[in-house]
């Protein structure tokens, strides 16, 4: 047991995975403020059920003072504030509830006590629209630009700082750290349009970062910001570029150099009162949803609320479209397909109220058997009638919905492969080997130049854009995986006998999804002689298990002589079952075992346990 635990340690050690995070988004909100807007008080108990009813979670309940004292101690929190904060986590395709405004706005719906508002995207009352013109050397880095204004803003400290949170979050989600989309916000009152976004060479940008008093050229910033715990995170997206984003006014006053920083001059304050947005991105659709979703929840603090003011946006080719689109669309859902999904029995007036409290504005359609869904800018989230009949379920509350027993009765079965996998699994061990499970990820070179093998003649499936060099291609051997496994336990005790049970990809393009699937089995036996005679007795073994009699006239299994580079010549064989070859044995080759650092002779065994089935 301590051995087969100490290959299964290795097997992970020798592969670096980056970690991700799927956490939910959080979003942090005073509660004092929450429950100000939200007209009445509720306890934690209360609010909690709130949000479980809206589809949403009360994470924590903690102050910053408590969170400083859990992370730095209580000394750097001495001065922090009681004040109560709410931590709620959000599911992470609802963009607008990533902010206060957000959050509350689709509360207040939810409970009837306001209307969803109606966005609208204006031209100014006087004077031309803004404009961004989009340069072609642009496409070279990031070829989308898009903007917007925000009229006669007033924030307060409060508001400030979920402006700035918001991008944040969005940010780091849609946004994909940047990487997709990044977002500039400036004090439209302190430049002038129109606006170019171009890209230039780093040496030739030169501006005053945000909360800096001197000017820096791009490549000067690089280096400073590559001790920034915050923005060094943002630089690889534009490091080896050959060129650098970079937006500039009239009268060539940099506003932002995205994704990394904006510029110290268009800086906003409490006193903006004009919020010129600029969002640059490598994909146009999630760029749009950006630009809506950051209007749509501060609109609500301009003179006129929910008002947005275009900007044009002048494309390399000379068209000219008009930001934000705002877009309202109309999806037609039935009744009986929403009642069904749900497991209720609703009727079409009463489904249109229901997605009314989530902000989708319904009414009964024309045939009494559908509903009409009016889809809010602010709802990128639907995209499908399943998105409906989620919300409906949500509206109409998950512990109202009666509980009943499936209609349809089905008895299990294991897959009959699994079962074979399962029984092998046990008879090999009981042989004295021990299982190791590897990734079915792997590099070009361990499934073809580390077994003296070309990848032009391997169907291997490829990983358009792998993480790492060790995880490019779907493997088409177990044999690699394994001896990885022992060159990294070459500390353990002689002999050392593994072995896998698991599948291999291949391309196929028969196959609907363009691949297939083998299960195959694996042995290695390594030690100071080859112990051939190991690996054959084991096959031999299998067979008997598998009721396969060794016959040469095509009855049963035999092996015959063969040829394989990542053998040692004279020392390999096919296996044979019934006429067909389903896998091979023998003693590896020096130069396979040199290239996985392996100093002592090997033999292996791999073969196809479909054609037992």
């Amino acid at each position: 047991l301590i051995q087969s635990t100490c290959f299964v340690v290795a097997v992970v050690t020798t592969s670096r995975l980056d970690t991700v995070s799927w956490k939910m988004p959080t979003i942090a909100v005073q509660k004092d403020l929450l429950f100000e807007v939200l007209g009445r008080t509720y306890t934690d108990e209360e609010f909690d059920e709130l949000c479980f009813d809206f589809g949403i979670e009360l994470d924590e309940v903690t102050s910053e003072k408590q969170m400083l004292t859990r992370e730095q101690g209580e000394e750097k929190a001495e001065d922090a504030s009681d004040t109560i904060i709410y931590k709620i986590e959000v599911p992470a395709n609802r963009y607008d509830l990533l902010c206060m405004e957000g959050l509350t706005r689709g509360l207040l719906v939810f409970l009837n006590k306001m209307e969803a508002p109606r966005y609208r995207a204006v031209k100014p009352s006087s004077g031309p629209l803004q404009r961004l013109i989009v340069k072609p050397e642009t496409a070279q880095v990031r070829p989308v630009g898009l903007a917007a204004v925000l009229r006669n803003v007033t924030f307060t400290q409060e508001s400030y700082r979920s402006f700035i949170d918001l991008q944040d979050k969005l940010h780091h989600n849609i946004g994909r750290r940047r990487s997709l989309v990044s977002i500039g916000t400036h004090d439209l009152d302190t430049v002038e349009g129109p606006f170019t976004y171009e890209a230039l060479p780093p040496d030739q940008i030169k501006f005053v970062p945000l909360n800096q008093t001197k000017e820096y050229t791009a490549v000067e910033l690089m280096d400073l910001y590559s001790k920034d715990s915050h923005l060094r995170a943002y630089l690889p997206i534009i490091r080896d570029k050959p060129v650098y984003p970079a937006i500039y006014d009239r009268n060539r006053v940099l506003l932002s150099m995205p994704p990394i920083i904006n510029g110290d001059h268009t800086r906003i304050t409490l006193n903006t009162k004009n919020v010129f947005i600029d969002i640059t991105a490598t994909d146009l659709h999630k760029a749009k949803i950006v630009l809506d979703t950051l209007v749509t929840m501060f609109s609500q603090y301009c003179r006129e609320p929910f008002v947005v003011e275009c900007a044009e946006v002048e494309r390399p080719d000379g068209s000219v479209e008009l930001y934000p689109e705002l877009k309202y669309r109309t999806e037609v859902v039935p009744v009986d397909l929403i009642n069904r999904g749900v497991g209720i029995s609703e009727g079409a007036e009463s489904i249109a109220k229901l997605l009314t409290r989530m902000c989708l504005k319904s009414e009964v359609a024309e045939d009494k058997r559908s509903v009409e869904i009016e889809i809010p800018p602010t709802r990128a989230d639907v995209i499908h009638a399943c998105d409906i009949v989620e919300d409906v379920a949500i509206a109409y509350g998950f512990n109202n919905i009666t509980m009943t027993f499936p209609k349809t009765n089905c008895t299990a079965q294991q897959l009959p492969v699994n079962k074979l996998s399962d029984k092998l699994r046990n008879n090999i061990a009981q042989a004295g080997f021990t299982e190791s499970l590897t990734f079915a990820l792997c590099s070009r070179d361990d499934i073809a130049s580390r077994l003296r093998k070309d990848i032009k003649d391997i169907p291997a499936v490829h990983i358009s854009n792998p993480k790492t060099l060790e995880f490019q291609v779907a493997r088409t051997t177990l044999l690699p995986g394994l001896l990885k496994t022992i060159s990294a336990n070459k500390k353990m005790p002689l002999p050392m006998k593994i072995f896998e049970v698991s599948d291999v990809v291949f391309k196929d393009k028969e196959k609907d999804v363009g691949t297939r699937n083998h299960r195959r089995v694996c042995a290695v036996h390594y030690s100071r002689s080859p112990g051939f005679e190991v690996i054959h007795g084991l096959l031999d073994r299998l067979m008997q298990l598998l009721e396969v009699p060794f016959s040469s006239d095509g009855s049963g299994y035999c092996i015959t002589a063969t040829e394989d580079p990542t053998f040692f010549p004279g020392r390999c064989a096919e296996i044979h079952v019934r006429g067909k070859a389903i896998g091979k044995l023998g003693v590896l080759h020096p130069d396979v075992l040199t290239s996985f650092e392996l100093n002592m002779p090997t033999s292996a065994l791999e073969f196809d346990i479909e054609p037992f089935l």
